[in-house]
């Protein structure tokens, strides 16, 4: 592969350890920023951090030893993820574990399951189209926020497929600003539960945050509210979750918060990153854009359209390889036990870093640079390539999210291609999710 393709920021990568105090100040800022260049390499390793032991992993083997064969032993979300999730989901299927967690995941993953792709599949079309109308009647030069946008397009979209309705602008806007403000407010929970210091200081955090959720959850609690009302049988997600298995209001609220938050943030924030890397990359850009033509003909695409768009998903899958949604998946373990030789005790946490292993050098040619055509040229090693999880645990929207992101970017990339704001200076931030900072200004152009 040519050394011209572009190579998109990412944090300096420190040439030793840094150490407590520095890995603290760092982790502060961005869960990113801890690594140094010998991590990004090794296979598996493990650092002494206060009161706990944490071990990180980073080998295809390693992975699969772990969330695949060992999975009943690390299927528990790590504290960290926990305390910070839990205002805003509860025991939702994505923190929850133990037979809380089978319980909701047997609810949960029929109704975003691969085999309802074709029925899920019109809300996305329906509000790709809108939102190529919306592009079109930007001004080209003018400046907007692309995180924002692409913010409010996907939380619409999962709003009109979990409820059956338009979420619309100020309710959209209420829910990405709250969440944008949840995220800025978790960094001291998740550290204090890294650390292994006591459940009530972690927990001290919280209070900001919990006022975040709140307002999430007054605009979720009217929108779940107005499904149970119906009675036309709509098909909704909601409605399909209630069919399936009776719950508590809080807890199909819990899961609507997961599904929600799972279906609109990740997706927002690759979708940003891809027109990001786009931006920096006119024959990626060029290339997308003559397959969305001759495939759509100047229509939104539609759930048949994807097999037809295999760059479009390259796209969509390198940027998920560069700019993992969560790029840390963090596990306790529940007993003690044996990873890769070495013993690991219970209550240890366990880090697969998407990070590091899509950036390791000894799995992936040219590791830093995007090269979308490496999703097409061949398939990646198997466990080496995890943007979603893997095992038990993977995530159930995935598809959802793959199809989603192909239908809007190939019907938007017809026409537009926004560029980067001169003088913006673009680096990943990640507290939970992986963002490219708060805001994305770029300016509207046309392909």
């Amino acid at each position: 592969m040519p050394d011209t393709h572009f190579i998109p920021p990412y944090p300096p990568r420190h040439s030793q350890p840094l150490g407590l105090i520095g890995s603290i100040r760092k982790f502060r800022g961005s869960m990113l920023d801890i690594w140094s260049e010998r991590a990004f390499s090794a296979d598996f390793f493990s650092s002494r951090v206060l009161r706990r032991t944490v071990f990180i992993v980073n080998s295809p083997e390693i992975v699969r030893e772990t969330l695949v064969e060992q999975a009943a032993i690390f299927e528990r979300k790590s504290p960290q993820m926990r305390f910070a999730l839990e205002p805003l989901l509860g025991d939702g299927l994505f923190v929850s574990d133990g037979e809380t967690w089978r319980a909701r995941r047997r609810a949960v993953a029929p109704v975003t399951h691969a085999s309802r792709m074709a029925e899920l599949a019109p809300v996305m079309t329906e509000v790709a189209a809108e939102w190529h109308a919306r592009w079109s009647a930007i001004p080209a030069g003018a400046e907007f926020d692309a995180l924002e946008e692409m913010a409010e397009m996907t939380a619409e979209v999962i709003c009109r497929a979990l409820f059956g309705r338009t979420l619309g602008g100020d309710a959209a806007s209420r829910v990405v600003h709250a969440f944008t403000a949840y995220q800025a407010h978790i960094g001291q929970t998740a550290l204090g539960a890294m650390l292994g210091l006591p459940e009530w200081i972690s927990r001290l955090g919280n209070a900001a945050s919990t006022r975040e959720a709140k307002r999430i959850h007054v605009v979720l609690d009217d929108l779940i509210a107005d499904v149970l009302r119906k009675t036309d049988g709509d098909a909704s997600l909601v409605r399909a979750l209630t069919a399936l298995q009776a719950m508590e209001p809080w807890a199909l609220r819990n899961e609507a918060a997961t599904l929600f938050m799972a279906g609109h943030e990740t997706t927002a924030n690759t979708m940003a990153w891809a027109w990001f890397l786009l931006s920096n990359s006119p024959a990626a850009a060029a290339r997308l854009r003559d397959e969305s033509r001759a495939v759509l003909a100047g229509r939104a695409a539609t759930h048949d359209d994807v097999p037809n768009l295999p760059y479009a998903r390259a796209v969509i899958e390198e940027t998920l390889r560069l700019y993992p949604p969560v790029p840390v998946l963090a596990r306790e373990a529940l007993a003690d036990t044996v990873v890769a030789g070495k013993t690991v005790p219970r209550g240890s946490l366990l880090l697969v870093v998407p990070w590091l292993l899509h950036r390791n050098p000894l799995l992936w040619e040219n590791p830093d640079h995007f090269i979308p055509e490496r999703f097409i040229d061949g398939q990646p090693i198997r466990y080496s390539y995890v943007p979603f999880s893997i095992g038990p645990r993977v995530c159930t929207g995935q598809q959802f999210g793959l199809v989603e992101s192909v239908i809007c970017l190939a019907t938007l990339a017809q026409d537009f291609l926004p560029m980067m704001k001169p003088g913006h200076d673009v680096q990943p931030v990640s507290r939970l999710t992986l963002r490219p900072g708060a805001h994305l200004p770029m300016l509207m152009g046309r392909a």
